[in-house]
């Protein structure tokens, strides 16, 4: 798709980020059942339950431009979810390693979510889209706070792992 003008680029990349919200909400469903902890457990199903919110959010968003919602295939989504799956193939087979590898996961999901709204909101705020901007920025609030609610839990993670003998 060639995209001419600012319109254009703001389509694309609602497009890619409405394929990239499904992309990573199949991938934590599918991963949720091998969760361990309790934390990463209530991590991905509150997940979960945002991104349906969002892409619901991307719906408005394609509703005020006036567009109908469509996926354009996020090439950035589909390698994190694959590195994800590979790491998660990789690791032991210790509880503890797992939770470690699906925390991990979701904090580049959420870093790579943050700064791709970043850049949509900053896009439709240059453009006068106000109501877009505000939709948008009702997603990121909620990226930024996943991410942080997965950094503040990461060092209770890593402490599972060493209190069950994942050190090396």
């Amino acid at each position: 798709m060639a995209i001419n003008n600012l319109q254009e680029k703001m389509i694309h990349g609602l497009g890619d980020m409405y394929d990239a919200e499904h992309q990573f909400l199949e991938a934590q469903q599918e991963i949720l059942p091998q969760a361990n902890s309790q934390t990463v457990k209530s991590l991905l199903e509150q997940h979960i339950a945002e991104t349906e919110q969002q892409i619901t959010i991307l719906e408005q968003v394609y509703e005020v431009l006036g567009e109908s919602p469509e996926r354009i295939k996020c090439t950035g989504a589909a390698g994190i979810v694959s590195e994800g799956q590979k790491t998660l193939k990789e690791v032991s087979k210790s509880p503890a390693l797992v939770d470690l590898a699906i925390a991990g996961g979701c904090l580049k999901v959420e870093h790579y979510e943050i700064a791709s709204y970043r850049a949509l909101i900053t896009g439709a705020q240059q453009t006068g889209q106000t109501e877009v901007a505000q939709l948008l920025q009702q997603i990121l609030r909620q990226e930024e706070q996943t991410a942080q609610k997965i950094e503040q839990s990461s060092p209770e993670l890593y402490q599972q792992a060493i209190s069950k003998g994942a050190r090396a």
